[in-house]
């Protein structure tokens, strides 16, 4: 079977536009691409992430299915190639991430400093994914892409000013969390010393 008809019905209206479709076509895969997502990547933010991006990539790109293979083996490469990406803009933020670690660690690691060293590195990945949309790919783009302000203009259809100018409030956003960060480690530091 390469295609059921349900399925090719589904495909057709989503290429029409026809936000049924895209519905029904939603709501019959989207146990099957959180399965897969949360599977990879084992924690359930994660695969909600990838799965949204999995069916952002699949709304944006269903009028490029042929409907000659079967959809459920398109589908599942999309999610594997999303499981992948958000592979890699992790292992990007890592090294962003572990130098404002450092400046917030102190050089004698104890137990307690490990343990406050993984909250506020989940903290800070919390922090840039609550960040506006614009905000956080413009983030993105410069910082786990390494891409310059005129190619992320580019991409995004807009000013390089404006690119500058988004990287700026993101800054200013992340510069008043992290400084509440410091400032309730700095608190936790008192607390052990003088307890």
């Amino acid at each position: 079977m390469v295609l059921q008809d349900t399925d090719k019905q589904l495909i057709e209206g989503c290429r029409q536009g026809d936000p049924e479709a895209f519905r029904a076509l939603f709501e019959k895969y989207k146990d099957i691409v959180y399965s897969v997502a949360l599977r990879y990547s084992g924690d359930p933010a994660v695969a909600q992430d990838i799965a949204q991006d999995t069916f952002l990539k699949l709304f944006s790109t269903v009028g490029s299915f042929r409907g000659d293979s079967n959809f459920e083996a398109w589908l599942y490469r999309m999610v594997v190639n999303c499981c992948f990406d958000q592979k890699r803009k992790t292992r990007r933020l890592t090294p962003l991430l572990d130098e404002i670690l450092d400046v917030l660690r102190t050089p004698d690691v104890s137990v307690l400093d490990e343990v406050l060293r993984s909250e506020i590195s989940t903290h800070v990945r919390s922090m840039i994914d609550s960040l506006a949309p614009d905000q956080r790919m413009v983030v993105v783009l410069r910082y786990t892409q390494g891409l310059s302000y005129d190619e992320i203009a580019v991409i995004l259809g807009c000013a390089s000013g404006t690119i500058a100018s988004r990287l700026n409030r993101a800054h200013k956003v992340l510069e008043r969390r992290l400084s509440r960060l410091a400032v309730n480690r700095i608190t936790v530091k008192k607390e052990k010393n003088n307890g």
